[in-house]
């Protein structure tokens, strides 16, 4: 019968191909050359990734990917149904009543979940006057920057009840994380005990009230965007949980009671496959950690994520471009089955975000829900070995990382060494060093600027008043010795000691000595934005913007590849750039060079040419303009000498440091950062 035949493949008349026939025809295809330099992807977490991946890669692994999304250890995902994630939107101002009508208009155009800054809100009338208009049934709060969490859950639960709301049935997320308040400020907000009794104080007042309010924060992000690898983005958060479970169930709470009332907070970079694998990692590695402390329910073993897009990689200029990046970031989240995600605003790092740049950042996540189906698919990374390995690799490399931070005492104690600080900054130090090179490229900062750009009159600036005033606001009565709390419930130490005996006058305010390094959150492009803002500074007080004369001649190949390179190198300063198509004979384009009255002279054509003509047209060119800087384009490394003895002063190429030699031509030119 008809209907017992098997059903044919689509690839049946093809012959199966073996591992051994494809690494033959790949040698074939390099013809001598090295395999692993051409072909193997050494990443930043020191992980080798093969050009192609089989079922057979899987053998060792293939347990931990057998079971299903909603299963145990959810590398899958912790939803066995859909991929639902919440919209949500970062609503940064402190200001109540701005912070309000933005909540709202974000609320009704698409947003799950709004992200808050309660650092003025003391009170529940101004809890109210925050939450007033919101559909807290349908909507999921996330709070940080509060100055007192005990006392936010307090208002919290108050103006809930007051609204008509049961406080039970209210999602949200408390920001509190005393080890990240360290890492950033190298002291705890009050002390250590005090900072953590006071999370044991939310658990016990949320599993009251705010039964549905996960109160405890891990945020994986500050480590992420203090430019760290996603091995230690991984390796630190798991770290931090660790050592909140620990903490909280030898005080006498459960494993299921600490765990439940998590968040862990990841920032997704453009690294599109291994922002995935990391989300999927993470959830792999957690669900082991939990399972350790012998938790009542497997519901205690999920990890809970919140995702936000990164902002070590974003730029000020060509900022349009954070677009793309922030696209792929909310993605790679969705592919990862994050629970909630948060796109920044792509304008956030030069202006208070606008109505544009905020829509854009819901809208994105809303065409990958209505256009793209992202969340009806339950695993959409589901089947794809690369991915699978990835995650592997990831978790082998975070969980090693895990045991030495364990070794040492745990998360606190390894912070308290400077363990954690010091990685981190090695991290950051090496990723700065790869967009100063070029290695890294950003569209835009390092690579193809756009040369008639301006940005300073876009970048708002506080006054310094304004500066002053929003980091404290408070009586100097309040500073007695022994109050804990000034009258806007700000927390303080209480031990006086640990303050400096002299005050800034101006601000009125103590500084506290930091205890402990700190990690610096920052972006990979800040030092190149700083140095073209100077340019831009230097011809705003009335100065000539630096031009840079391109003298191009001879082999037309070369001389139009140099001159596109060049114009790319100094455009990344914010120089004026005079290219031109090529000069017939050297003596035209160094009468144009000298009437151009640039302050720079770039000679672009090959090698072979320099060695002709490069000295005569160096010493031309001086003998008519002695101060200007002579560059060749390219490194002839035979006839260096030469060129230099000639009047050349600079040479630039593909391993020139970028930065460094860009600072020389400021500082030459006196454009001063």
């Amino acid at each position: 019968m008809e209907n017992d035949k098997k059903p044919v493949g689509l690839f049946s008349e093809f012959p199966p191909v073996t591992k051994e026939q494809w690494e033959q025809r790949i040698q074939q295809d390099l013809k001598g050359a090295d395999y692993d330099k051409k072909l193997i992807w050494k990443t930043a977490e020191g992980i080798n990734v093969k050009p192609y991946y089989r079922a057979e890669d899987l053998q060792n692994i293939k347990q931990v990917f057998a079971s299903l999304p909603g299963q145990f250890p959810y590398v899958r995902g912790t939803n066995g149904v859909n991929n639902q994630w919440l919209i949500s939107q970062d609503v940064e101002t402190s200001d109540i009543a701005k912070a309000n009508h933005l909540a709202k208009d974000a609320t009704r155009r698409g947003a799950d979940a709004v992200l808050l800054n309660v650092s003025e809100v003391n009170t529940a009338k101004e809890m109210s006057a925050l939450l007033n208009g919101i559909d807290l049934d349908k909507v999921t709060l996330l709070f940080n920057s509060s100055p007192s969490y005990e006392n936010l859950l307090l208002n919290l639960d108050e103006s809930i009840i007051s609204s008509g709301y049961d406080s039970a049935s209210i999602k949200g997320v408390f920001d509190f994380d005393p080890l990240s308040y360290v890492l950033l400020n190298g002291n705890f907000y009050n002390s250590e005990d005090g900072d953590l009794l006071e999370g044991a104080q939310l658990l016990k007042d949320a599993a009251r009230s705010l039964k549905q309010f996960r109160v405890l924060s891990v945020n994986g992000q500050f480590f992420h965007n203090a430019g760290s690898t996603l091995v230690h983005e991984l390796a630190f958060a798991l770290a931090s949980g660790n050592e909140y479970l620990s903490w909280y169930t030898t005080k006498g709470f459960t494993a299921d009671e600490v765990a439940s009332k998590m968040t862990f907070h990841f920032a997704t970079g453009s690294n599109y496959f291994m922002e995935i694998a990391k989300l999927r990692a993470a959830r792999l590695l957690w669900a082991q950690i939990v399972n350790a402390y012998k938790p009542a329910s497997q519901e205690s073993q999920k990890m809970h994520i919140h995702s936000m897009t990164s902002t070590w990689n974003k730029s000020i200029y060509d900022p349009f471009v954070n677009m793309l990046r922030t696209t792929t970031e909310a993605m790679s989240a969705a592919l990862g089955n994050a629970d909630i995600i948060t796109v920044l605003p792509f304008d956030m790092n030069y202006q208070e975000p606008d109505d544009l740049s905020l829509r854009m950042a819901r809208n994105q996540q809303i065409i990958l829900k209505e256009e793209s189906s992202l969340d009806k698919v339950i695993d959409p990374a589901a089947g794809s070995y690369y991915l699978d390995n990835l995650t592997a690799s990831l978790a082998e490399a975070a969980w090693k990382l895990f045991l030495q931070v364990e070794e040492k005492g745990g998360m606190l104690e390894a912070i308290k060494a400077g363990f954690v600080q010091d990685e981190i900054a090695a991290s950051a130090k090496k990723k700065k060093d790869d967009i100063a090179n070029r290695r890294t490229l950003v569209l835009g900062t390092n690579q193809h600027p756009n040369l008639n750009e301006r940005m300073l009159e876009k970048i708002q600036v506080k006054t310094e008043a304004e500066d002053f005033d929003s980091l404290i606001d408070y009586d100097d009565s309040q500073m007695e010795n022994g109050d804990s709390q000034t009258e806007n419930g700000e927390r303080q130490a209480e031990d006086d000691d640990t303050y400096e005996s002299e005050n800034d006058e101006t601000i009125g305010v103590p500084f506290r000595k930091p205890q402990y390094k700190t990690i610096e959150i920052s972006r990979g492009t800040d030092e190149f934005e700083d140095m073209r803002l100077a340019t831009e500074i230097w011809e705003n007080e009335g100065n000539k913007r630096p031009a840079v004369f391109m003298l191009t001649y001879g082999n037309l190949a070369m001389r139009k590849a140099r001159a596109a390179f060049s114009s790319s190198f100094f455009g990344v300063a914010g120089y004026r750039i005079l290219d031109n198509a090529g000069f017939t004979t050297t003596d035209e384009g160094i009468r144009a060079a000298v009437d151009s009255g640039s302050e720079i002279v770039v000679i672009c054509s090959s090698d072979e040419e320099y060695a002709e003509s490069a000295a005569d047209i160096a010493r031309s060119i001086k003998d008519s303009m002695p101060e200007v800087i002579i560059v060749v384009a390219g490194y002839p490394k035979e006839i260096i000498d030469s060129l230099k003895a000639a009047g050349v002063d600079e040479f630039i190429h593909v391993k020139s440091n970028l930065l460094t030699t860009l600072y020389g031509f400021q500082q030459k030119l006196e454009v001063m950062l």
